[in-house]
């Protein structure tokens, strides 16, 4: 078995580190939970994932520092999107290519939320009715600037990203939309600017996107494709299907729009806070004893004060699975001239009309530690321990059964290294 030697005193830990994290949970209560219940594949995956992340599970390499000698284990990350320590490097790049493409306008923020009541056939039919919800938000936006009536008549581009989750953990789908202060003339012949604080009617929003999604909806149960488990076998009935929408369709969807912010630079804030988000990150967690976990949340209805809130380990992990998305699923969704399709070619006309310098976009490094360090000013190749010497790799240690040279086997020792 390989020795790991420490030839200096150990770094003092981390205190941005959190304590307490979700894999802990999982690696508790997880295996009882998956005998009682019954999960997907791609539930099952994240939750596995999750446990052996930067873990002596998934292999990894020994570092050793070229000054005092200190040496650690570095194990490999999962990286699982619905993990909560594997998103921060991937965060950091996806902004870093979105600086490019944004433009010297203001920017909306708009939210488009579905009703409780859809809940139980949204989680059955996950995949068809979460793209339904992109479809549908896409086209009443795209209807809404091409109508002249509303101060626009031309092409919008915008971001959607999906969430499933409130501050509970609990299943509430809606969409986050970043929405450029204007359109591009279908004839590309000028830049439409939107009124400084308005975009369009929030009541008419609602009402066009509520009509487009339950179409949708009614199409797909005409079509044979929706599911309908055991609790929901009765909604194959026509009659009651239709009744089954019918106090929906009479309510008020809820579509939230947010003035724009200052300049193109808060865009970057606000989609940092929002595109790689997971249900709950490992620093809202402040306990796990007895089978229960607490965490932190903010109550929305009471002036967004922070709160606790107990869960037993196994709801903790329900509500928390309830956000694992299909396998191959894109949370993350350009429209218009943001399209992946014409991007290029439509940026550089919005540009042109905006007389907005074209600024050459820096190539990033391709070396993982580099990338961090050039867009977080996160070092992991410093030494933790003496703050001057660099951490080089001098040792591999692969996943268990497979061997290091030699014949030797890895141990058990494991760290976080980021």
């Amino acid at each position: 078995m390989s020795t790991l030697v420490t030839t200096a005193p150990a770094p003092a830990a981390d205190p941005s580190r959190p304590a307490l994290e979700v894999a802990d949970v999982f690696r508790r209560y997880g295996p009882s939970y998956r005998d009682h219940h019954i999960l997907s594949r791609p539930q099952r995956r994240a939750m596995h994932a999750i446990e052996a992340c930067r873990t002596a599970a998934l292999g990894g390499h020994i570092e050793q520092c070229d000054r005092c000698g200190h040496r650690r284990p570095v194990y490999n990350s999962c990286r699982n999107r619905h993990c909560p320590k594997c998103q921060a490097l991937a965060k950091a790049q996806w902004l870093a290519q979105r600086q490019a493409e944004l433009l010297p306008v203001g920017y909306f923020h708009a939210v488009f939320t579905l009703p409780h009541e859809l809940n139980p056939l949204l989680a059955a039919n996950q995949a068809l009715l979460y793209a339904l919800l992109f479809r549908s938000v896409a086209a009443t936006l795209e209807a809404f600037a091409a109508d002249p009536q509303y101060g626009l008549g031309g092409q919008l581009g915008f971001t959607a990203v999906l969430h499933t989750w409130d501050q509970k953990l609990l299943y509430h789908v809606h969409l986050h939309c970043v929405i450029a202060g204007g359109a591009l003339a279908f004839d590309g012949s000028r830049w439409i600017a939107t009124r400084r604080n308005y975009l369009f009617p929030v009541q008419a929003l609602s009402r066009v996107f509520r009509d487009n999604y339950l179409a949708g909806v009614q199409r797909a149960w005409a079509a044979g494709k929706l599911l309908f488990p055991e609790r929901l076998t009765s909604l194959t009935d026509a009659a009651a299907f239709t009744e089954f929408l019918r106090p929906v369709a009479a309510k008020d969807w809820v579509v939230y729009t947010q003035r724009p912010w200052a300049g193109p630079e808060h865009v970057l804030d606000y989609l940092s806070r929002y595109t790689h988000r997971v249900a709950i990150s490992n620093h809202r967690l402040r306990q796990l004893e007895d089978g229960r976990v607490t965490f932190d949340y903010r109550d929305r209805r009471d002036h967004d004060r922070l709160k606790q809130l107990t869960l037993p380990a196994a709801e903790f992990i329900r509500r928390f699975l309830l956000h694992v998305v299909p396998a191959g699923f894109c949370r993350i969704r350009h429209y218009g001239f943001l399209a992946n399709r014409h991007k290029d070619e439509r940026l550089a006309r919005c540009r042109e009309l905006l007389e907005q310098p074209v600024e050459a976009v820096p190539e990033l490094p391709r070396d993982s530690c580099a990338l961090l360090l050039h867009l977080t000013g996160i070092d992991l190749t410093r030494c933790p321990c003496c703050g001057v010497g660099r951490m080089v790799r001098v040792e591999r240690l692969p996943a268990p059964g497979h061997s290091l040279p030699g014949g030797q086997e890895t141990d058990g020792w494991s760290t976080d290294s980021s």
